[in-house]
């Protein structure tokens, strides 16, 4: 029945998210604005409020390749430059291109300020907290509609289905939360960390070695040891790992999950291949977690 009632809910979410791509707009000859997202992630966003309106691009859309060894090259130096709009994380995940952004002629858009965030916040991976998107679409119709005011209707009533499309997503992490709140999981880093406490779970893994692993120093030898036990010992439920980076202490996590039986996760830091939005993809992760946490007696 569990499976069943996560099946229908998925269905439903997948019909929503097809609406705001089909939307009902009239394309015109011309787009207005030609706006960037640093991330897949954010670009898609953009482009669904968008719509026929505004040409977005993609900087960093390569889900297997690692984003933290991005390199900056003259073609995205002339992109950042003539782009009307353009939406950065913030948090020092993509400060390559901050000098860029600084001497940006468009609007700058960045997820940490409209979250109104801190430096010192830890986890910049803030597109998988359900409470960012929204904020960055408001912002980007805002921006668009500033810049191109003859299409202020289209990018508001965009925003909106847009908005509209995430309930699928925060209602199955409340499903989550209620069936499955406080129980114990492990992660190698904190990817995906914010879905995961909005879905009510206890992250069991030390900060300190998610810290490490995200930040691509050596882990210290005891959090190492808690990891190991926390998986042989099948101390938690799942365990989500970024498929997008790994490394030998990946696979040393993952070989002894998969030895002591406890479902493996995996998640990204980009868009992956074959989903169409980043409703989709936020759905299919949680989707896949809440048959991890399910399949688990």
């Amino acid at each position: 029945m569990r499976n069943l009632a996560y099946g229908a809910l998925l269905a439903v979410v997948a019909g929503t998210a097809q609406m705001v791509i089909t939307g009902t707009a009239q394309a015109r000859p011309q787009v207005a604005l030609h706006a960037v997202g640093l991330e897949s992630q954010y670009a898609n966003v953009m482009a669904q409020i968008g719509g026929p309106y505004v040409q977005v691009s993609a900087i960093e859309d390569d889900p297997n390749a690692d984003p933290h060894e991005f390199e900056l090259s003259p073609d995205v130096a002339r992109r950042l430059h003539k782009a009307d709009v353009i939406v950065a994380n913030g948090l020092d995940y993509d400060d390559w291109a901050d000098k860029l952004l600084a001497a940006a002629a468009g609007t700058v858009i960045t997820a940490q300020a409209v979250r109104g965030l801190p430096d010192s916040t830890p986890n910049p991976h803030l597109w998988y907290d359900p409470a960012t998107m929204p904020a960055v679409a408001r912002a980007v119709a805002a921006a668009y509609a500033a810049k191109d005011p003859a299409d202020a209707a289209y990018y508001e009533s965009s925003e909106k289905r847009f908005e509209a499309s995430l309930t699928g997503w925060t209602q199955l992490l409340a499903d989550i939360k209620a069936r499955y709140g406080g129980t114990k999981i492990a992660v190698t880093e904190p990817v995906a960390d914010y879905m995961l406490q909005a879905a009510g779970l206890a992250i069991a893994t030390p900060w300190s070695l998610q810290a490490a692993v995200m930040n691509g120093t050596d882990p210290a030898p005891q959090d190492v040891g808690v990891q190991q036990e926390l998986l042989a010992s099948k101390m938690v439920r799942v365990f989500v790992y970024n498929q997008q980076v790994t490394d030998s202490l990946t696979q040393s996590f993952l070989a002894t999950a998969h030895q002591s039986g406890v479902p493996v996760l995996g998640v990204y830091e980009l868009m992956p291949a074959g989903v169409t939005t980043y409703q989709d993809w936020m759905n299919s992760e949680t989707a896949e977690l809440a048959r991890d946490l399910a399949a688990q007696k």
